[in-house]
């Protein structure tokens, strides 16, 4: 379980394959920022771009971790399969401030980016969501953008599905991997997990 709150921002620095097929996954590289991996021991869970991955191996002298994922998990999601920057989070700890939203790690949609752009102090950032997606996501509810707990702003249902606007304020662009998005490029969604709930009470059967 995670909060959407991201510890750290790293870096992808190698993609290697664990097979030749396409059912074949594939093992990433991550470079970590300065006494990120301290507190990180083989098997915790780290997001990477909001999808939960396990710790295979650390090298603390390199800052460096590895976790392998599979080929259903790079179906599903967007922006692992190439080296660049990407937002981490370490697993929520029951002690821990729950600063965002509660976030399973788990993506449901990948989005685009149809508009990016600064707005006085602040950035506006517009995403076009999956019409499946678009029953889930309400004014002022939460989403989770590439791992990033964000609010939002507006909504506008389309024919080709559903466009969020979210505010970002400078400290997000500056200090996660939101601020290399630009128009057309694909991000990593997750729903609130209380509207998943709603709509399976609202929708599963009454009991005889």
């Amino acid at each position: 379980m995670f909060t959407g709150i991201i510890t750290g921002m790293g870096r992808i620095a190698a993609v290697h394959a664990l097979g030749d097929s396409p059912t074949h996954g594939k093992r990433l590289t991550l470079e970590t920022p300065s006494g990120y991996l301290d507190d990180v021991g083989l098997g915790d869970s780290i997001a990477l771009n909001g999808a939960c991955m396990t710790v295979t191996s650390l090298d603390l002298a390199q800052r460096q971790f590895t976790v392998d994922v599979s080929a259903e998990s790079f179906d599903k999601t967007t922006g692992l399969d190439q080296p660049g920057p990407v937002n981490l989070e370490k697993a929520l700890r029951a002690n821990d401030r729950l600063g965002g939203h509660l976030v399973s790690g788990h993506v449901d949609g990948i989005g685009q980016v149809s508009h990016f752009a600064e707005v006085g102090e602040s950035w506006e950032l517009r995403i076009l969501a999956p019409r499946a997606l678009g029953r889930y996501l309400a004014y002022k509810g939460s989403i989770v953008v590439n791992g990033v707990s964000l609010t939002v702003n507006r909504i506008a249902d389309q024919a080709e599905g559903c466009e969020v606007s979210i505010n970002l304020i400078p400290h997000t662009v500056e200090n996660t991997a939101l601020g290399h998005l630009h128009t057309g490029a694909r991000v990593n969604l997750e729903i609130d997990l209380i509207a998943r709930y709603v709509e399976r009470m609202m929708s599963a059967p009454a009991a005889p």
